[in-house]
């Protein structure tokens, strides 16, 4: 009973697997590790056994579900473009015309 998991990728074309796209495969696996560190930590400090599962198990699903939305919503390069149009400056202001005079030069 040995499952294959195919990761399709096309040459030119972004990493899929089930469905998730490009970065956002490390962003679910770096989220399951540190759901998988967070249960560790819990349980070492003494946290009902069930509780760390409802709490992991919530969370990790919460997490799995806004990582494919974001993969599904914004694509390959959507999300970084985001991040990049926010960080943009809605206007620019300038009190003299001299960066403008001195361009001519």
């Amino acid at each position: 009973m040995s499952s294959v998991y195919s990761i399709n990728k096309g040459i030119g074309r972004a990493i899929t697997f089930k469905g998730v796209k490009a970065q956002y495969i490390g962003y679910l696996a770096g989220s399951l590790v540190a759901l998988l560190v967070l249960f560790a930590v819990l349980y070492i400090c003494g946290v009902n056994t069930y509780a760390c599962l409802v709490l992991v198990l919530g969370s990790g699903t919460y997490m799995v579900l806004r990582i494919f939305r974001l993969s599904h919503r914004y694509g390959e390069h959507g999300l970084m473009k985001r991040n990049a149009r926010r960080s943009l400056p809605v206007y620019l202001k300038f009190r003299s015309r001299k960066i403008f005079i001195h361009l001519k030069k």
